[in-house]
């Protein structure tokens, strides 16, 4: 385990001690509500666990690499956000997917863009949002989202 993990779990083990002390009773009820809402998410997690599988098996490391590697970074980029915005996959699942695909080769901006649009670009999602919001506030919305997540990508790439 890598530092950053020992210390989320010294964070969360302390945190949890502390809410012993404090009232045990509520400490215990929040551990069976989260373990029921665990459960619920068992199935799902499986699912994403399945997906990501699937796609690393349909798509070899070298076709990710290939296309969302180093060779050309602003291509990349753009062709991951633009699969990123019309692709309607929860965060949860989003997540892990991309750091499969970094894994398999992707280089970090492209696949940055990817994620960020995936969480912030909604064109699947642009019907219903036009008609509960207005065509102004959708196409201004998504727009700029599209113009921040390409900036959020970009400047991974240079922290990262």
């Amino acid at each position: 385990m890598d530092i950053f993990t020992l210390g989320f779990w010294a964070v969360a083990l302390l945190l949890t001690a502390i809410s012993l002390a404090k009232n045990k009773q509520k400490t215990f009820s929040a551990m069976k509500k989260s373990k029921g809402m665990m459960g619920s998410m068992l199935s799902q997690i499986v699912a994403i666990i399945f997906l990501i599988g699937l796609v690393l098996t349909f798509v070899p490391p070298e076709t990710i690499r290939a296309y969302l590697g180093s060779s050309n970074t602003a291509i990349a980029t753009l062709t991951a956000a633009g699969a990123g915005s019309i692709t309607l996959i929860p965060a949860f699942v989003a997540f892990p997917l991309v750091g499969s695909l970094v894994h398999a080769g992707a280089d970090i901006v492209p696949a940055a863009a990817f994620l960020t649009t995936l969480t912030m670009v909604g064109i699947v999602t642009f019907p219903l949002e036009k008609k509960e919001f207005g065509i102004k506030f959708s196409l201004y919305r998504n727009g700029l989202s599209f113009i921040f997540a390409l900036l959020i990508a970009l400047l991974m790439g240079v922290i990262l």
